[in-house]
């Protein structure tokens, strides 16, 4: 099977519930997510991966302990693993992570928001 083009535009649809990421590649046991972001998640970190945030549109500003990191559109962070954070803000946000992220990282998924 061919290789395939992924258009973002044809997500919209697909991002419409916040903080529910959708898939829309997978490669080398990672994916690569779309989220539309709305207020604020949670406080939590991944003990065991990174977690690339790239802002397509809108802003984000990602908290940590020990201060921020505001995003615009085209620019990116890494979180480190092992590292608290809490994004907020509204925005469209690609996510790089490796497939088995769990993305409330330590909170049980009910606290969090858009599981449900």
């Amino acid at each position: 099977m061919p290789p395939k083009k992924v258009a973002l535009a044809d997500h919209n649809d697909a991002i419409d519930a916040p903080w529910t990421p959708s898939l829309l590649a997978a490669l080398n046991g990672q994916h690569l997510k779309i989220v539309r972001t709305s207020g604020s998640f949670v406080w939590h970190s991944h003990a065991h991966e990174d977690e690339l945030f790239y802002v397509v549109s809108g802003a984000l500003v990602l908290h940590f302990e020990d201060g921020a990191v505001h995003l615009g559109p085209g620019e990116l962070c890494v979180v480190p693993s092992g590292v608290r954070h809490k994004p907020e803000g509204d925005a469209v946000v690609l996510l790089f992570e490796p497939a088995s992220t769990v993305r409330t990282g330590e909170v049980p998924a009910g606290e969090a928001p858009g599981a449900g």
